[in-house]
């Protein structure tokens, strides 16, 4: 499995597909601000946290399940700046939701690093990988060097590994310092 971006090329045309997609999507009202799981706060590994301030979900249920974790620090963002790309993120949701396989989001808020993070939903682990390494390319625009990562976790679900933290176990049992290993959630 590649850690890095696809190819410019490829990842950009990927990007442009989903925001077609995505805008035929929102015209269609398929796309969903679910209110359940916002303000609940998620813990990892490392012992930071970040709380959910979005939800955003389609009427799919997944066939090939896989749990998908992305993380990146934003470039020249601090203080209120944070609350600022809070408000603004929901123009990024024509990026992610017409990739072929998405589910659902939750967007965390940044935490005591400055490090946001993804929760995603995602039908088949081949499609969350070139999602998430077309992303990159968005993502490389407005993040600090070096701080964008992921984690696609295949046959896990979202929400059951939210409430039955033990299923991690077989991806990460002894890396207490993963940024992407949920140790709890409220």
């Amino acid at each position: 499995m590649s850690r890095g971006p696809l190819p410019r090329t490829t990842a950009w045309r990927g990007v442009a597909r989903c925001v077609v997609t995505s805008l035929a999507m929102l015209g269609r009202r398929e796309v969903h601000q679910p209110l359940g799981n916002v303000g609940r706060v998620v813990w990892f590994a490392d012992g930071t946290a970040g709380r959910v301030y979005r939800e955003t979900a389609v009427d799919r249920a997944p066939e090939s399940p896989c749990f998908l974790v992305v993380s990146f620090r934003l470039r020249w963002v601090h203080g209120r700046g944070h609350e600022w790309f809070r408000r603004e993120s929901i123009l990024n949701t024509p990026l992610f939701v017409g990739f072929p396989g998405f589910v659902s989001k939750l967007w965390l808020a940044h935490d005591s690093h400055g490090t946001y993070r993804g929760l995603y939903d995602w039908d088949g682990s081949e499609r969350a990988e070139r999602y998430v390494r077309s992303l990159w390319r968005v993502l490389e625009l407005v993040s600090v060097p070096g701080s964008i990562d992921y984690r696609v976790l295949p046959g896990l679900r979202r929400d059951r590994v939210l409430a039955d933290l033990d299923g991690l176990d077989r991806y990460a049992p002894a890396e207490t310092e993963a940024w992407w290993r949920v140790v709890a959630a409220a």
